[in-house]
């Protein structure tokens, strides 16, 4: 019942082929224009309340994200009839899910497992109809995943599978080492997760904060949050708020690469938990930004256009 494409039991031969395929550098695979100026996803998403933290299934259809601040987070999800659609009024996910204070939903692509944060750790809930929200076959009572994960309070779960090999990763947040860093686990054939390790990168884990992450689906960029060196100063402060920045690498056997902020994404406020849609194309974030109708978090999306490998 684990989240498993039905790649993973192809022949090894047709493995090893797509494996070379997939080996194309990302700058002549895959090319995407700047990211638009972002807008405010606005009402009825966004209210007074805090709105953030979002998630959007592989279908673009449902937008889960955390309205309010502990103690008092908790979980809504806001549907749409197709990507062309305006969200629809924001509903509340059911108790099973809500009993404590919640964060930062992901869910798979299947849409039968809910990764998220509460009480103790990162948890996840499976649903039987990936329709429904409540009931029987709905979302039902979480598990937690362990200390593989939750040792030094795992959080803001991210989960990426390789297509190719079927390998399901999960990225995290953890302050094991004492300061908030990047880990990933893989999972096993049992879907327990493994032991947890650094995600290697260069300049990637630093002394400052890195939270938040989000791969995308073709696993050559992994965007991020932190208030490291070189994010924009908050001007209350005086000091780095926390961006969104990105790395990026050619391959998944590759390192990522050294992190660049995010650019026209950040402002001098709080900016975080970027999402991106399944085809690269649109990413969601939160922030402090003025234009809020929150007087502190709101959700907010940008776009950009795929362009020729050659340009």
């Amino acid at each position: 019942m684990h989240w498993r494409f039905e790649k993973r039991f192809v022949a090894a031969a047709l493995v090893a082929a797509l494996v070379a395929l997939t080996c194309v550098p990302a700058a002549r695979a895959q090319n995407f224009g700047p990211w638009s100026t972002p807008s405010n996803l606005g009402v009825p998403v966004n209210s007074q309340p805090e709105d953030w933290q979002p998630f959007i299934t592989k279908d673009g259809l449902s937008l889960y994200f955390v309205r309010g601040v502990s103690p008092n987070a908790r979980m809504w999800v806001a549907k749409r009839a197709s990507t062309e659609d305006p969200w629809g009024t924001p509903e509340l996910l059911p108790d099973t899910i809500n009993s404590a204070s919640v964060g930062y939903p992901f869910v798979t692509p299947d849409g039968h497992w809910l990764y998220f944060n509460t009480t103790g750790g990162i948890h996840r809930s499976w649903r039987q109809n990936k329709k429904v929200e409540s009931g029987p076959r709905g979302w039902q009572i979480p598990v937690n995943l362990g200390d593989n994960v939750n040792l030094g309070g795992g959080r803001q779960p991210w989960l990426f599978e390789d297509e190719i090999t079927g390998e399901v990763i999960l990225y995290f947040v953890s302050q094991r080492f004492g300061s908030f860093d990047l880990f990933q686990s893989t999972m096993q054939p049992d879907g327990s997760f493994g032991p947890a390790e650094e995600v290697a990168g260069t300049y990637l884990n630093t002394a400052s904060v890195e939270q938040e992450p989000s791969v995308s689906h073709n696993a050559r960029e992994l965007y991020f949050a932190t208030n490291r060196p070189g994010s924009i100063v908050n001007p209350t402060s005086g000091l780095p708020s926390q961006d969104i920045w990105v790395c990026t690498r050619e391959s998944t056997s590759e390192p990522w690469s050294e992190p660049q902020p995010a650019t026209v994404l950040n402002s001098p406020f709080h900016d975080g938990r970027p999402w991106l849609s399944w085809n690269n194309l649109a990413i969601y974030f939160f922030s402090a930004r003025p234009g809020n109708v929150s007087p502190r978090f709101d959700i907010w999306t940008a776009t950009r256009e795929k362009v020729p490998a050659n340009q």
